[in-house]
């Protein structure tokens, strides 16, 4: 079985190293048979490690010890268990998927290779993130989705606005992860280990652990910890406010959109944040951030999304918004569901996003919803599996979205975390505007009359087999993984792997009131969050259905409101100007009064200028004449015996 455990991420790096490095050999065609035949390998080898884990085979081992300095070991390692086997699976479904869907969305690329290349290497990072079993590696897999994202976003390089977004998304994750690199640093220096099994054994007796971070501010290790270890998931997870990056993202090609914002790099904050839950459970403040944080990323980006035409960037919105929700049920210590929402959430996201791609491939590369409508009867797949995803989005009874986003609602009702009002009320109202953008994406794109140009409307057809298999796969456990939500969420699935304290009993409140799929779906026509739901999806088929003309009455009602909708809270714009700004300021002024005024004037030519005065000085003692001479010994004879006597 540990042969299949190395299998699962070297498969696709061998993939990644083929296509990358011999791709302009071996062709177009082997290149994307090869990668697309080690990720499947890949697949089946996370099948086969997540039927063995069911059957109770829990592995924790090293691979290799990679330096040894003092006590301390720095190694690769794996933890295979429920979480990291369901994340294995999700991966490499997601990723194998998105692969196949490339064949057709990147045909005649001259990048062709090298975009299947970066793929499997990304395949290959997040898998060594996910199951790592010490800090070090998930530090490497954590870094290494950060690399290779940077090279997808900016995959188009000949974009000004691909390498702006992908500089953008680098400086910003690297916010992020200088706040997780002290907190593993925090870790190794109060636990002296790296590895998970000894930093949770030795928690519960550091939770009362202080120490100054500044002179006369004590603070508690483990709250120092997890709030620095959640600045990490807050830059990947792209949480308020390090959220800025992941909507410019969308300038890379649409496969790597879904593989980065569906089921992969920015859900390994919120896998960290589950997997370090014995040391989230013992600090109240740290849960708290987490949810205060989780909950303005939930309602304010879904309220951006509302504003915006481009089809990518409404889902690109929607992934902050739902990422949001997973970060809520994190702070309210319902970890099971917010890993649950992850699952349910890699599914429709990754339709709804190649989704969006087969309709931009159909529209000739136009990403604008005004210039879309009437598509449904063109391209009938793509948007039955659309469809069906924003059901899910929607959170409508049955679908799979419903049963995740229902428990984490109800788990939040139930916290007794500070701050858990605040988060509830914000995971409450977004239902509604979830409900709302998900459907105005979908009336927009294929209801209504078409409203491109004759060429484009002359052209339209449904996309390629290549593309629509993976939306007609994707779309099954859009349905159908909301069922499992019993074991997986309510039952003992995570036993032993998640850790909640016992004064932390949401989950447990909420299980106790679980009375199966059927009997939760029945509650659900009574509770608000169905109404909300359908408020929004009525409201979205009334607006841009049947009274179209409204929205633009409404945006030049609230032009203010809209404009800062637009303009996305003008958080970009602050940062431009507190940062970037500030970044230029600091240079300018180092550069003209540092290094003009102070090193080249005052110290290179200073003391060029100082030497010339005691030459000049100096020549005037220097005359050839011996009184002179006499008269210079005389006063310095003085000035010695002045020191001297006094």
């Amino acid at each position: 079985m540990q042969t299949l455990y190395l299998l699962v991420p070297l498969a696709p790096l061998v993939g990644a190293v083929v296509a990358g490095l011999f791709g302009r050999y071996i062709g177009t065609v082997w290149s994307h048979r090869i990668t697309i035949s080690l990720v499947f390998v890949s697949f089946l080898a996370s099948l086969i490690i997540f039927q063995d884990v069911l059957s109770g085979n829990i592995f924790n081992g090293t691979v290799y010890t990679w330096l040894v300095t003092g006590d301390t070991s720095f190694e690769i390692g794996f933890l295979i268990d429920q979480l990291s086997a369901t994340m294995m699976v999700v991966v490499s479904l997601v990723s194998l998927m998105v692969h196949i869907y490339t064949i057709g969305y990147m045909q005649g690329d001259p990048g062709y290779q090298r975009f299947f290349s970066y793929i499997s290497l990304f395949t290959f990072s997040m898998m060594m993130l996910v199951m790592s079993n010490n800090f070090l590696q998930l530090f490497f897999g954590w870094e290494a989705v950060g690399l290779v994202s940077y090279l997808l976003i900016g995959f188009w390089y000949t974009r000004p606005t691909a390498t702006y977004a992908n500089l953008k998304a680098f400086l910003v994750n690297r916010v992020g992860d200088f706040g997780f690199l002290l907190g593993i640093a925090l870790v190794l220096m109060h636990f002296g280990t790296l590895d998970y099994a000894g930093v949770f054994e030795q928690a519960p007796d550091l939770a009362e652990k202080s120490f100054e971070f500044v002179p006369g501010s004590s603070w508690l290790v483990i709250t120092a910890i997890c709030i620095l270890l959640f600045i990490g998931a807050m830059g990947k997870s792209a949480q308020f406010p390090l959220h800025v990056w992941l909507p410019d993202s969308m300038e890379g090609p649409t496969p790597i959109s879904a593989l980065i914002h569906a089921a992969t790099m920015v859900t390994a904050g919120i896998f960290m944040v589950a997997r370090m839950s014995p040391l989230f459970e013992l600090s109240d403040v740290a849960l708290s951030v987490v949810l205060v944080a989780g909950g303005i990323t939930t309602l304010f980006m879904a309220f951006v999304a509302v504003v915006q035409n481009d089809i990518k960037r409404v889902v690109a919105y929607s992934t902050l918004s739902q990422l949001g929700y997973m970060t809520v049920a994190l702070g309210a210590s319902a970890y099971s569901a917010a890993i649950f929402h992850l699952m349910t959430h890699a599914f429709f996201k990754a339709v709804l996003f190649l989704g969006a791609g087969s309709v931009i491939i159909a529209m000739h590369h136009e990403q604008n919803m005004e210039k879309m409508g009437g598509l449904k009867k063109y391209m009938p797949i793509t948007y039955w599996t659309m469809f069906i995803a924003a059901l899910a989005s929607a959170g409508v009874p049955g679908f799979s979205g419903f049963f995740s986003k229902d428990a984490i609602i109800e788990a939040v009702a139930f916290a007794d975390i500070p701050y858990a009002g605040f988060a509830y009320f914000c995971v409450l109202a977004t239902v509604f505007v979830t409900a709302l953008y998900t459907f105005r994406l979908l009336f927009m794109t294929f209801h209504g009359k078409p409203r491109m140009d004759e060429h484009t409307k002359s052209h339209l057809h449904e996309s390629p087999w290549v593309v629509t298999l993976p939306l007609v796969v994707l779309a099954i456990p859009t349905v159908g993984a909301g069922w499992f939500i019993g074991p997986i969420v309510f039952g003992d699935y995570f036993d032993n792997v998640i850790y909640v304290l016992p004064e932390h009993a949401a989950m447990e409140k909420l299980g106790a009131e679980f009375t199966g799929i059927g009997g939760m779906m029945l509650h659900a026509l009574v509770t608000a969050p169905f109404w909300l739901s359908l408020a929004g999806i009525l409201t979205a088929w009334y607006l841009y259905t049947i009274r179209t003309d409204i929205p633009a009455k409404i945006k030049t009602i609230f032009g203010p409101v809209y404009t800062i909708l637009d303009k996305k809270y003008y958080i970009d714009e602050l940062y431009s100007w507190l940062f970037a700004g500030g970044a230029r300021a600091l240079g300018s002024g180092l550069w003209k009064i540092g290094d003009i005024k102070l090193i080249d004037g005052l110290i290179v030519n200073g003391s060029a200028k100082l030497i010339a005065g005691l030459a000049v000085l100096a020549k005037r003692f220097q005359t050839g004449y011996i009184y002179h001479y006499a008269f210079t010994m005389i006063v310095g004879i003085f000035a010695i015996l002045t020191i001297w006597l006094y």
